[in-house]
């Protein structure tokens, strides 16, 4: 992209204003709307509310926290799979001012202990068990050493219908008060980033940050009471509670779990099943459906109409074959981060197929986005590549009792500095081109894991890969691509990739390596851990 005179700056303008109330207050509203219309739908159970239902529901689980003694302010952990009992607790928390904390369902017992201690938490709400995770074993472990955690309720336990017998002793009209004491600008979430080094920071989010970016979210894919949203994505995760859930409830569409944590038959099942208009997923979500699908199963999806790409960068090639084999044809991309509640460029539905497919779109109405040069902090002309930042209503309020952290990452005149590294185009349009982190520099060039990664993409053998940079004597770097296979294919060679990039790529940015693997290091998010794939890149060239 050349570069041109205008600075790589936009703000996100828009006639339609934000949203002033609590979640609680939001929540309220569309049920007296909507009352009779599904609000959530949890496919292993069978369970089923109406608005009407739900918001009830949600006046249950906050009255019985009141009685439980939990305040304004008091944190409440829910340490869970996707399940209804974590969507009342999100929104029975905010509707007496209790602050969730987002506990990752993957954590051990160290990582529990730490978030427990760090986020002062007065109360867990817990699963019991799920796959490999014995719950109420590690919660046993630490709950000696955690001073602040008073109770721990299990969801499906006696513990859980004890905690709800609560609910008589607090009165609506206590709610009711309870309720008027808040306001929007109050901390209301507490969700730790799963950092790459040293302990997670707990990333601390408002109702106005959280309710505002759900609800933009959704009006950018056109939702109405007509729309049932498919969520495979943890709720833990902003994708999963803010984009899904806050993104619903603010329109009246209906929550859709299709299974407690990712499983690609189950989600497609769902979504023939429920007749679901809408899908989200991170990209190796929608990669192992179209796997799916293209080892025969079959799947109505006829039903679909939009979606949501985002998590991790949305190669090319699976996003144009999502919008051409699941019927998402309105799909969008969404980039941010969980410090910005978590979006801050979108993709728009009447935006044509190459912006919609190889950007993640235009800043975020009421928000802002510069791009800047990292080391003089000046913003970029447009088309320069530089660290993108955000500055507007959905920055965090800053890391849980960490200023000095909230410091690094929040500069004096309120931008967020993302440590991604994009691009902006005349039209405003944003492409992220990888982590400041990732940058490989071979032999003095500037290398760009992503723009491999999506030619490789375009590999007829290919499933998926991962493009990082190694220790090397003469270049300083070297590149290493980490490859799926499509299913019944063989192993490529660095010599097939070699020769399948031979004049289409420059020398210095053909892989030098290439090792073949089932599967990525990642996130419970989906996330891919780079800094553990350099980890075993060493190991595995020092076995060659």
């Amino acid at each position: 992209m050349a570069e041109s005179s205008h600075p790589s700056y936009s703000s996100g303008t828009s006639d339609v204003p934000l949203l002033g109330d609590t979640i609680g207050d939001n929540l309220r509203r569309t049920a007296e709307r909507f009352a009779d219309r599904e609000a959530l739908v949890d496919v292993p159970s069978g369970r089923r509310w109406t608005y009407a239902e739900f918001d009830s529901a949600v006046d249950e689980v906050a009255r019985s926290l009141m009685s439980a003694g939990i305040d304004k302010g008091d944190r409440v952990g829910i340490w869970s799979p996707n399940c209804p009992e974590w969507t009342l607790v999100q929104y029975a928390t905010a509707r007496i001012g209790a602050i969730m904390v987002c506990v990752n369902p993957a954590y051990r017992s160290h990582e529990l202990s730490y978030v427990v201690k760090q986020s002062g938490m007065r109360m867990l709400v817990s699963a019991d068990k799920h796959k490999t995770s014995d719950y109420r074993s590690m919660v046993e472990q630490v709950r000696g050493e955690c001073r602040s955690l008073t109770d721990v309720v299990y969801i499906g336990d006696p513990t859980w219908d004890d905690l709800l017998a609560g609910a008589s002793r607090t009165t609506p009209e206590q709610l009711t008060q309870r309720s008027a004491g808040l306001t929007a600008d109050d901390p209301i979430n507490i969700q730790y980033t799963s950092g790459t080094t040293g302990f997670p920071k707990g990333a601390t989010l408002s109702h106005h940050n959280i309710l505002n970016n759900g609800y933009f979210v959704g009006e950018l894919v056109n939702y109405t009471e007509e729309d049932r949203i498919c969520l495979p994505v943890p709720f833990y995760h902003c994708f999963g509670m803010v984009m899904g859930n806050l993104g619903a409830t603010s329109h009246g569409s209906c929550m859709v779990i299709p299974a407690p944590s990712f499983e690609p038959a189950a989600t497609l099942k769902a979504v023939a099943a429920e007749r679901c208009t809408s899908l989200y997923g991170v990209p190796t979500m929608f990669i192992a459906e179209l796997a799916l699908m293209d080892a025969g199963e079959q799947f109505e999806l006829g039903t679909l109409r939009t979606g949501i790409m985002a998590g991790s960068p949305c190669p090319v090639e699976v996003m144009k074959r999502v919008i051409a084999e699941m019927n998402m044809s309105e799909v969008a991309i969404c980039y941010g981060m969980t410090e910005t509640s978590p979006v801050s460029t979108m993709t728009r539905a009447d935006d044509n197929l190459a912006r919609r497919t190889e950007t993640t779109g235009r800043v975020m109405p009421h928000l802002e986005v510069k791009i800047v040069d990292p080391a003089t902090g000046l913003t970029t002309p447009r088309g320069g590549t530089g660290e993108l930042c955000t500055r507007g209503y959905s920055v965090m309020l800053g890391y849980w009792e960490q200023p000095d952290k909230t410091a690094e990452a929040i500069d004096t005149a309120r931008w967020m500095h993302t440590g991604d590294l994009a691009t902006m185009d005349d039209d405003g349009y944003v492409n992220v081109v990888g982590r400041i982190k990732d940058l490989v520099i071979r032999g003095g060039e500037n290398v760009y894991p992503r723009e491999i990664e999506e030619f490789l993409y375009t590999h007829p053998k290919i499933a998926d890969v991962q493009v990082i940079g190694v220790p090397d004597e003469k270049y300083g770097e070297e590149l290493m691509a980490w490859i799926i296979m499509r299913s019944g294919e063989d192993p490529l060679t660095a010599e097939d990739v070699r020769e399948f990039s031979a004049g289409k790529l420059a020398h210095y940015k053909i892989p030098r390596y290439v090792h073949v693997t089932e599967e990525f290091p990642m996130t419970v998010t989906g996330k891919i851990r780079k800094v553990e794939m350099r980890e075993a890149a060493t190991r595995i060239l020092g076995n060659d």
